[in-house]
């Protein structure tokens, strides 16, 4: 699941909600910052009830636009709020009846070239994790769940970005960087070995090789490369700890929209080829919703809801597709999408074998014990085939 921070209008009217949505490993609670213009405040949606409810948790002072947040398991929000020059200070919030409680936690500072980022929720729904992003170092903080405060784990050579979480422990996390003018690549950081580094994306020796997404059940990565075409970005799947090549289905490459992975369908154990995925489709009409699965050569396009949290979204196991969206109508909900059946590909599909890159009508949307975990190692060179590799 991933936070997106783009803005849209409102239903009815030109007023602009922030968009900016975090939800929790486990799909149980989410958080962003509601209300407009200078009266903003964090709002907490509880997502695994019978129906979708939100919880407004305002203080005395409004929220600034740039406020850090993140939801944890126990339905308490980490907010981070920048305060004089590269500090941050960090405090949990949480619902006392009618008001608001906050519990501050400390404190941490920005590089100096750099800014502070929250990575994304950790699998164990208790900690918390910040990123801050230096020329030539990266370090890593603990900023909620430790026992006296904000603490620093690791430190990790390079320009990092990104953040995918590898296992359902909170230990391994994998982030993309750059060692000097080198190409970017995906690492693997063992948190309980003092941010130990390992490779975890070579494709070739020169292409940028980025982590989007990882299932642990079932070890699949989503990952953007320019590996098989110099100079482009492709969207390509892979398994993690398997020696199978990644492949970039041509069903996933549009030529005048971009497509970006959010979701990936739990409980799949062993089994990476059926995961659906859901994919955001970005174009100059607007956004909308894509389906897909490794094992398929086609990619399902669908209207979103209106109102969308563009770039949010969780599945659940058994294969539903939930989306959360507000409007003046209903500022807290959640839309279902359901795959579409799979049909046979007529012979000139196979030969393309690549998606539409339109809007789809509206009307096809809606209305509104435990997994292995893979050991991370290098990923071969890909080609579009399903061979594996000689030798």
């Amino acid at each position: 699941m991933t936070a997106c921070a783009i803005e849209t209008a409102a239903e009815g009217g030109d007023a602009v909600w922030p968009t900016g949505f975090t939800i929790t490993a486990n799909g149980a609670y989410a958080a962003r910052l509601a209300g407009s213009g200078d009266a903003l405040y964090v709002e907490r949606w509880t997502l695994d009830g019978p129906e979708p409810y939100a919880v407004p948790l305002p203080l005395a002072q409004p929220e600034d636009p740039g406020a850090l947040l993140l939801p944890l398991a126990d339905g308490r929000v980490l907010i981070g709020r920048r305060v004089d020059g590269r500090r941050y200070t960090f405090s949990l919030l949480y619902p006392t009846g009618p008001e608001t409680g906050e519990l501050a936690l400390g404190a941490v500072e920005a590089p100096p070239s750099g800014e502070l980022v929250l990575l994304p929720p950790s699998p164990d729904g208790i900690c918390a994790y910040a990123m801050g992003v230096g020329e030539d170092t990266t370090t890593l903080w603990l900023v909620a769940g430790g026992a006296f405060g904000p603490e620093q784990v690791a430190e990790v050579k390079g320009w990092c970005s990104g953040g995918v979480w590898l296992d359902r422990t909170g230990r391994m996390l994998a982030l993309d960087r750059r060692l000097g003018d080198g190409p970017v690549k995906a690492v693997a950081i063992d948190l309980e070995r003092g941010g130990e580094v390992t490779p975890l994306l070579q494709i070739t020796e020169q292409s940028h090789d980025r982590l989007l997404l990882a299932d642990p059940d079932s070890g699949l990565l989503l990952i953007r490369s320019d590996a098989p075409s110099p100079g482009h970005d492709r969207l390509g799947w892979g398994v993690l700890g398997s020696l199978l090549p990644v492949r970039f289905p041509e069903c996933l490459r549009l030529d005048d929209a971009a497509v970006t992975p959010f979701a990936v369908q739990p409980g799949q154990v062993l089994m990476p080829e059926s995961c659906g995925v859901a994919l955001r489709i970005d174009a100059a009409a607007g956004s909308w919703v894509g389906m897909w699965r490794p094992s398929s050569r086609r990619m399902h396009q669908l209207a979103a809801p209106l109102g969308w949290l563009a770039g949010s979204g969780l599945w659940t196991a058994d294969g539903v597709l939930r989306l959360p969206y507000a409007t003046p109508g209903t500022p807290c909900g959640l839309a279902t999408l359901e795959e579409p059946a799979e049909l046979p590909l007529t012979e000139p599909e196979r030969d393309s074998d690549r998606a539409p890159g339109r809007v789809p009508d509206r009307e096809s949307g809606p209305v509104a014990e435990g997994p292995r975990v893979c050991r991370p190692v290098p990923l071969q060179q890909a080609p579009l085939t399903d061979r594996k590799p000689a030798g």
